[in-house]
């Protein structure tokens, strides 16, 4: 498949400035970051392979999850980014005012000039509303046909929006309140099921899931809460680890979720028809039987490794076995883990696995993907520096062939997994600094060191093959195409 945008000549690529020895001689590796500031080059943006189409301040919010999505507005085709914000507090510039980090809404329809259409502040006397997802009434199986809908998780909340004039979105309902916190939620736009990642008071877990039809959003149905054994009321041991979030596949009848971010990490394999459809005797409270009767497989990872990110990358035809008589096609997960430590201290690289999963009961991790820190003194760079989330649409433009996983300070990587075997980089794109970047901060013999660097958080493509970058030391979302060889993997026109 290829973007249905026009094509254009390639752009030359940012230069990736290498200092020299001589250089080296003269600025010092202490001096060289013991500035917030790096020296005047290193603030460049780096690249290969991918080129910068445009930029938005997104008001120097800290972004979390953005997603870009196709709207009819006003009879017009447009394409709408949504990204959901870490808690804060900056000045919304369409109105004057200082509002608590929420909902940012941008159109995307031309990507070398976005614009910035509305904010939606949190509900009031909370901050942050990390996760957004969009269905459309066209494609929802009950709802309103010409009409949009956005689905998010505040601090302690799950609302839908009507977000069919987006620069003028309008509270549509709150599914539930109350909870101990949210994250990565799933919205099935096919058949209207949502995957609420949710804490609910009671549960041995800040994050569980709660499970809702809907298939019309003015008319939620809950179905009901699930989580791992042990996280249940009542139950006794250790709780497994919280859950972050989850992508279903409905085709194949499988939910696929990763819990924990950076310690004690499981990937799930559900049965989607068991979790959905299975008569429990309470829907909120569910026996252990009941939570284990959708559980296909499981990986338990590492106590030392999490599970931020659980991407289905099924029915690959790999080329190294097409004259073999069995697995000549295989399933895969990509498991992807979180780094939550500043400058490489006090915990374990996290990186990207890929895991086959073809004999689902037993999944088995078969190859990783890690950004050396030689490449680019990533560890004294500071911030953070590994792992965090890929792409979650899974458009045939990339499905089975790149994936992009965000890095922090690295920004993100384009991963070739043709091979997934023998992942390869292909491409890398790490935004500049600018005057919103956030110093972050460890402390050194009781003292803090700060730095500014790149946080690039999050990362997600669009239909028409554009790439969507946020960072979380409020610099703003970054919008690139590929480049070279990487865009002549998946066939984009030059």
């Amino acid at each position: 498949m290829q973007p249905s945008h026009h094509p254009r000549p390639l752009r030359p690529l940012f230069l990736m400035i290498v200092l020299g020895a001589s250089s080296l001689a003269a600025v010092s590796q202490q001096n060289l970051w013991a500035s917030p500031v790096w020296p005047d080059g290193l603030n460049r943006a780096q690249s290969d392979n991918v080129s910068l189409l445009g930029h938005d301040a997104l008001q120097a919010r800290t972004a979390y999850q953005p997603e870009i999505k196709r709207q009819i507005v006003a009879g017009e085709e447009r394409w709408i980014a949504y990204v959901g914000h870490h808690a804060g507090e900056a000045l919304n510039t369409l109105t004057g005012d200082g509002e608590q980090n929420g909902t940012s809404i941008i159109d995307v329809t031309d990507p070398e000039n976005p614009v910035y259409l509305h904010h939606i502040p949190p509900i009031e006397g909370s901050s942050g509303a990390q996760m957004v997802r969009i269905c459309t009434g066209d494609e929802l199986p009950n709802a309103r046909a010409g009409r949009a809908y956005l689905l998010r998780a505040g601090a302690s909340y799950h609302q839908v929006f009507d977000v069919t004039d987006p620069a003028e979105p309008e509270l549509l309902n709150l599914l539930v309140d109350g909870l101990t916190d949210t994250h990565k939620t799933w919205w099935e736009c096919e058949t209207g099921i949502a995957y609420l990642v949710s804490g609910v008071p009671g549960w041995r877990t800040d994050r569980m899931m709660q499970i809702y039809d809907l298939s019309d959003p003015s008319e939620p149905k809950f179905i009901r809460n699930f989580g791992l054994d042990g996280q249940q009321p009542g139950a006794t041991g250790d709780a497994p680890n919280e859950l972050h979030g989850c992508v279903s596949v409905v085709e194949r009848n499988r939910v696929y979720c990763g819990h924990g971010t950076a310690e004690r990490g499981v990937l799930t394999i559900l049965d989607r028809d068991i979790l959905i459809n299975d008569v429990l005797v309470d829907p909120a409270r569910p026996t252990a039987e009941e939570l284990g009767a959708p559980v296909v497989g499981q990986l338990r990872l590492p106590d030392y490794m999490g599970a931020h990110t659980a991407l289905p990358i099924l029915d690959m035809q790999l080329e190294e076995f097409a004259n073999d008589q069995a697995m000549d096609r295989q399933d895969f997960v990509a498991v992807v883990n979180e780094q939550t430590r500043n400058e490489c201290t006090d915990q374990a690289r996290q990186m990207m696995f890929m895991v086959e999963i073809t004999d689902e009961a037993h999944p088995w991790p078969v190859s990783s993907f890690n950004v050396p820190d030689a490449s680019g003194d990533f560890c004294q760079r500071g911030g953070r520096f590994g792992a965090h989330g890929s792409n979650e649409n899974l458009t045939p433009i990339y499905y089975g062939k790149l994936l992009f996983v965000t890095w922090f300070n690295a920004g993100v990587r384009v991963v070739d997994i043709r091979d997934p075997y023998n992942p390869v980089e292909v491409g890398y794109y790490i935004p500049a600094i600018n005057e919103n970047t956030a110093e972050r901060c460890i402390t050194v013999s009781g003292q803090d060191r700060c730095k500014v660097a790149i946080q690039t958080n999050n990362v997600e493509v669009d239909d028409r093959g554009y790439i969507y970058l946020v960072d979380r030391a409020n610099t703003g979302m970054h919008i690139v195409e590929l480049t070279g060889e990487a865009r002549e993997i998946v066939g984009l026109i030059l």
